[in-house]
């Protein structure tokens, strides 16, 4: 009985998608919209950034095992983000009419750090491109009885028909569409499970104490612990093209940021749902923890609800995961165009030829992206590890790049290089008996203090 309405929510994001292709001209609208997106359509990009994968199974699961203090990375981290970006770097960044993040490399350090900067971007999208995907091989598995990699092979050809089509205009549309999915879906089910459980107050009531404990105990190794949940998603994703290319598309500076507040605001709000309904299920099927928990909220909703809520809510899903997974797909393809393929033509590449490279490096990015899903299947992981490796390589060149003036590309590659290999190193190797990241972050920033300190000669000088 389910099926035929989730087939209907995959076709109406696929039909949205296609028809935003009217929309795009040239290169600039199918990577920035034209610059046209108002503030309603930009917040909601926003809020939908992360709104996926990640908050729905990975940080309602852990959430539901291990307490507010397991999902400190997302969504508070996510929350933070947002409000760091908006604060930071969105009126610096949006005043520079650049068209990717790699652009900003590329003007302060030069072309080699440019390359080097979009390896590591490209790097860090697999992974959380892949999440997206699992997630929803994992909803049409449920659902339908497929298997998992047939789910996964059936979202990639629907992701990447319509990111191939529309663009950042596909993007910008169907995130304002599914974000009224999501917010109406979420809310009906967790009005509807809580009554079933005797309503809110007994929901927390009934729950033991210290689960929503907000800081770790007196250990410094616990508190090491929480500030790496907290950098995470909260700085780790700063350098992100995904980020980048939503505030880009704003109509203007204003809009752009302020649908930095508004977005992380909504995102905070609404990802609280996910994380009750998760406690809320706990409570009425405690079996359940024993299984694989990346499903409890879609399989107790299958268990638990009428029909007309069932549809709600696995349109909600399919609708967050679907506009997380075309923003993070279009990312790295943009990435890989203009910021390595179009150098080694020499920059002579008309418009035309442009934007078919561009749909070229869509669909190269899904397919790896596909790949890593078949082979790895735990979203909270795939997602982590994406975020710790822009933190630990791309955060500090790049804020250096608009805050410091004296940085140099000696520099900025020291940071990126030191901060990956350190990282590598201690996270497979060499383990720490604290997170891998916090060491690799400190390298990363001192390659970039010593690279400005060693003196470059020039090739005029002597």
């Amino acid at each position: 009985m389910l099926l035929p309405y989730i087939i209907a929510y995959l076709g109406v994001t696929l039909l949205v998608g296609l028809l935003a292709a009217r929309l795009v001209k040239n290169s600039r609208d199918y990577l920035s919209a034209g610059r046209r997106i108002p503030l309603f359509m930009s917040s909601a990009a926003l809020f939908a950034l992360w709104f996926g994968s990640e908050t729905i199974f990975g940080a309602s699961s852990e959430f539901a095992e291990n307490g507010l203090l397991a999902v400190i990375e997302d969504p508070f981290g996510g929350a933070l983000c947002l409000l760091l970006f908006g604060l930071l770097f969105s009126r610096k960044l949006y005043g520079m009419n650049l068209l990717t993040l790699g652009d900003l490399y590329r003007n302060r350090y030069g072309k080699k750090v440019e390359i080097l900067a979009s390896a590591f971007m490209l790097l860090t999208f697999f992974g959380y491109i892949a999440a997206q995907l699992v997630a929803l091989g994992l909803l049409l598995e449920l659902v339908t009885g497929m298997s998992l990699a047939q789910g996964i092979l059936l979202s990639t050809l629907i992701v990447t028909s319509y990111t191939l089509a529309g663009g950042m205009w596909a993007i910008s549309l169907t995130d304002f569409v599914q974000s009224i999915f999501i917010v109406v879906g979420l809310v009906v089910v967790a009005w509807q499970l809580s009554s079933a459980a005797g309503g809110v107050s007994q929901v927390l009531n009934r729950t033991e104490p210290g689960f929503f404990r907000i800081l770790p105990a007196a250990h410094p190794h616990d508190w090491l612990l929480y500030l790496a949940g907290w950098m995470t998603l909260g700085l780790g994703s700063l350098p992100s093209q995904d980020i980048f290319q939503r505030m880009n598309a704003s109509r203007n500076v204003t809009t752009a940021t302020r649908s930095f507040y508004i977005g992380a605001g909504l995102y905070l709000l609404i990802a609280m749902l996910p994380l009750f309904i998760a406690l809320t299920a706990r409570q009425l099927y405690p079996e359940w923890l024993a299984g694989e928990t990346q499903q409890l909220l879609p399989r107790v909703v299958l268990a638990h609800s009428p029909l007309w809520v069932q549809v709600l809510f696995f349109g909600a899903l399919i609708s967050a995961i679907f506009s997380t997974c075309s923003g993070a797909i279009l990312a790295p393809a943009s990435i890989l165009t203009e910021n390595i393929l179009k150098p080694l033509w020499g920059h002579k590449l008309s418009e035309r030829h442009f934007l078919r490279m561009l749909r070229w490096s869509v669909l190269m990015m899904a397919l790896l992206g596909c790949g890593m899903a078949l082979l790895r299947n735990n979203i909270y992981e795939l997602v982590g590890e994406s975020s710790v490796l822009g933190l630990v390589t791309l955060l500090v060149p790049m804020f250096s790049a608009l805050y410091i003036k004296k940085a140099t590309p000696l520099g900025a590659a020291l940071s990126m290089l030191g901060g990956g290999f350190a990282w590598v190193l201690f996270e497979y190797f060499v383990p720490l008996t604290v997170p891998a990241l916090l060491p690799a972050f400190v390298i990363s920033a001192g390659g970039m203090v010593a690279g400005n300190l060693i003196p470059v000669r020039s090739p005029a000088a002597g």
